[in-house]
């Protein structure tokens, strides 16, 4: 562990860098040395080398309030959010890598929304009409006790730190991984979306589903926004198995 000084102690920030887009790029570690300040974030700190020390780091961010997703990486094996994790509640070493299973644009910045974008598209995680649409069923009164269970599954910031977690993402590309299956879990609970549970066992009904979670419980520990990922998965996978009971009677 490095030393402590009278003002904070001197942090030894170790960032895996590469960029696939240059045909020079190695992947390696490069190690940045800097003074903790008080209420410092990994998101100020990461600022701070790159106006001080490298300029050519790359990360991502946009609202530095844990509301946009965008600074997801793992810190020190973890995944989590660089503007939500102060430095003083981890070692004076801290060992920084971009989230897994995302697609690799440079150092500790990934594509998240090329992998949110073609989940959704591939669940239509929007409100289904089996008829043209009727505007005031979709504006229709919801009991308060829906309302906030909808809400809490609207939560999701889509950060992917439940995808970079979550073991079977990482053996299957087609697993749609937490965030997924919370989606599909809220559209279930929404009356006014007209899928029945044939639809919905279609598209998660299998190993690229609900059955392919381990329930490692990973995601639901990382959850930075501490959403029940597990429990809207048993929810799941319990329809799923009460239909398959029912089809096979």
């Amino acid at each position: 562990m490095t030393g402590v000084t009278e003002t904070g102690r001197m942090l030894r920030i170790q960032v895996l860098r590469f960029n696939p887009q240059s045909r020079r790029s190695r992947p390696h570690v490069q190690s940045f040395t800097l003074q903790e300040t008080e209420g410092m974030t990994l998101f100020i700190a990461l600022n701070e080398i790159r106006e001080t020390q490298d300029p050519s780091l790359q990360f991502d961010f946009v609202c530095r309030a844990g509301i946009c997703g965008s600074c997801g990486m793992l810190i020190n094996g973890r995944p989590g959010l660089a503007c939500r994790t102060l430095t003083i509640n981890l070692d004076a070493d801290i060992v920084l890598a971009p989230l897994p299973v995302f697609e690799l644009i440079a150092d500790l910045s990934v594509n998240t929304g090329k992998w949110m974008r073609a989940m959704s598209e591939r669940l239509e995680t929007w409100v289904h009409r089996g008829t043209e649409a009727d505007l005031s069923r979709l504006e229709e009164r919801m009991e308060p006790e829906l309302a906030e269970q909808l809400y809490e599954l609207d939560r999701c910031i889509e950060c992917g730190c439940c995808v970079g977690a979550c073991g079977t993402a990482r053996m299957r590309d087609d697993f749609i991984g937490a965030v997924g299956l919370n989606k599909i879990a809220r559209f279930r609970l929404d009356p006014r979306d007209d899928r029945d549970d044939a639809a919905y066992y279609q598209v998660v009904g299998d190993d690229d589903g609900v059955f392919g979670c381990m329930t490692l419980l990973a995601c639901q520990d990382v959850c930075p926004k501490r959403l029940p990922l597990q429990t809207q998965i048993a929810y799941l996978r319990r329809r799923m198995l009460v239909r398959g009971a029912r089809r096979s009677s």
